[in-house]
């Protein structure tokens, strides 16, 4: 048995303890202080339980140092103390160590404890290499536990989430490694976005290392990431059923596509950029970009702005760029924004200086008084989608209520990655728990920042368009209101 054919996983996961001896051993040095001069070689005396493992560790043994510092590149989690403890808890048998006269050094004892583990957990078939359908531990306790627990811990469905891995799994963006199953790797994605965990705890919970830990959840997050073309896209040019169905919005937005709103996500970004992050509520943020449909699903997500930057500057920047693929506006249909925003061509402002939110129709005076207050009332339901979405995204994954502690462009990927996320659960599970919760309800949630448009950065042109276009629906639905007396 040589080490090249054993293929030998080993990490040490003791060398951070901060007690330095871990560190001696693998660097290799026979004399370190605290060890004798004259103890160069020092003499261990260990039981085998056969010939077959004797011979293996001998051999090991003699492995060099390179091939023992390959052996710890690897991700199993294989720590020399670990392996130590193996050896001295080795039952006894006829065949003694001394027997051989074997004087073992520091670097080939990590050797032979390995080779022996390694040796021992082929045989013994640990949990984490078998499938999450036939292993052990806290990915198949959950897996084939209670819907509501899977519901908590994975942030979806058990069938929706089964889906999602033979996607992953058939069109070649992830692949089962010898130790970590597609199930698994999408459950530790999960569990960290869905609990805003840290690496060490996700360690304790599926029994990896903290690097593998940290290289699945990029791996996952890149591949959820590339989904995004097909989970984000332009919505149909016909009248949303949602609007078509309802009194209250017909015919008056028939030509309406979708909102578009802003929301700002705590940022962790270095103290040089913290002024420019730093939003008018004193918070460091990222400012979002985002456009829904009025079926709560994403169209266009862009994360990744100051949040000190203007959620309007933040749309011209958009439109101005079209590196940017923001959804083309066929010519008529427009998108729904809030006071933050600028009325103009292809986006439908609320009237400035009139009451808005829906919470400020409550009350003794909460019949509109005139077709503007109507009109921003109307407004203010049918937009509140965005909301909704928000709210359920943020429920959902609540690692986006915190600033986490990653570099910001991972930062920017997890906002891509769970909007695309929440549009496919919506697409497979329709009454997903989470939706269901806001269906029919309006989410008082005020925008993040109180800001006003910048009316500078729009053209007279548009103005004039749009100005015209929300006069005409506002004078219509009032029309109709005062004579028929419809549902407000």
């Amino acid at each position: 048995m040589s080490l090249d054919s054993a293929q030998m996983n080993f990490m040490d996961e003791d060398a951070s303890s901060g007690s330095g001896d871990d560190a001696n051993v693998l660097d290799g040095n026979k004399h370190q202080s605290g060890i004798p001069s004259n103890s160069g070689r020092r003499k261990r005396s260990r039981k085998a339980t056969g010939d077959a493992i004797v011979d293996a560790m001998l051999e090991i043994a003699a492995a060099s140092k390179m091939r023992a510092t390959a052996i710890m590149k690897n991700e199993d989690r294989f720590s020399i103390s670990k392996c130590i403890k193996v050896l001295d808890e080795m039952p006894n048998t006829s065949v003694d160590m001394d027997d051989f006269d074997l004087e073992l050094d520091e670097m080939e004892l990590t050797a032979a404890a390995a080779g022996y583990h390694y040796y021992n957990s082929i045989t013994r078939q640990p949990c984490h290499s078998l499938s999450p359908s036939k292993g052990c531990g806290f990915m198949t306790e959950v897996l084939n536990g209670h819907d509501v627990v899977f519901q908590e811990m994975f942030r979806m469905d058990k069938h929706v989430f089964h889906k999602l891995c033979e996607i992953l799994r058939q069109r070649g963006m992830l692949r089962d490694t010898a130790g970590v199953m597609i199930e698994e790797q999408l459950g530790i994605f999960l569990n960290i976005i869905g609990h805003n965990e840290r690496n060490r705890v996700i360690q304790e919970r599926f029994h990896h290392s903290g690097e593998t830990i940290s290289r699945h959840f990029n791996n996952v997050l890149k591949a959820v990431k590339s989904l995004s073309r097909e989970f984000l896209q332009t919505p149909t040019p016909s009248t949303p059923p949602e609007i078509l169905g309802n009194n209250r919005f017909y015919p008056y937005f028939q030509d309406c596509i979708g909102v578009i709103g802003g929301m700002h996500i705590p940022a962790h970004v270095p103290a040089k950029d913290q002024s420019r992050f730093r939003n008018k509520k004193g918070v460091l943020s990222q400012n979002v970009l985002a456009a829904c449909t009025f079926d709560l699903q994403f169209i266009f997500i862009y994360p990744g702005w100051e949040g000190s930057a203007a959620g309007s500057r933040v749309l011209r920047a958009v439109l101005d760029d079209p590196h940017q693929n923001f959804p083309h506006i066929p010519e008529g249909k427009y998108y729904l924004v809030d006071t933050g925003y600028a009325n103009m061509k292809g986006f439908i402002a609320p009237f400035q200086g009139v009451r808005y939110h829906v919470h400020e129709y409550r009350g003794a005076n909460q019949l509109p008084r005139n077709a503007r207050e109507l009109f921003n009332h109307r407004h203010s339901s049918l937009s509140n989608v965005i909301q909704r979405s928000f709210h359920v995204l943020k429920t959902r994954f609540p690692i986006l209520k915190l600033a986490p502690q990653y570099a910001f462009h991972t930062q920017r990927d997890i906002v891509i990655a769970a909007c695309v996320l929440h549009n496919y659960i919506r697409r497979e599970l329709k009454n997903d728990w989470l939706f269901s919760s806001v269906e029919g309800t309006t989410v008082d949630e005020m925008p993040d920042l109180d800001e006003h448009p910048d009316i500078g950065l729009v053209s007279s042109v548009q103005e004039q368009v749009a100005f015209s276009m929300r006069e005409s629906i506002s004078a219509e639905m009032w029309d109709h209101f005062i004579n028929r007396w419809d549902q407000w």
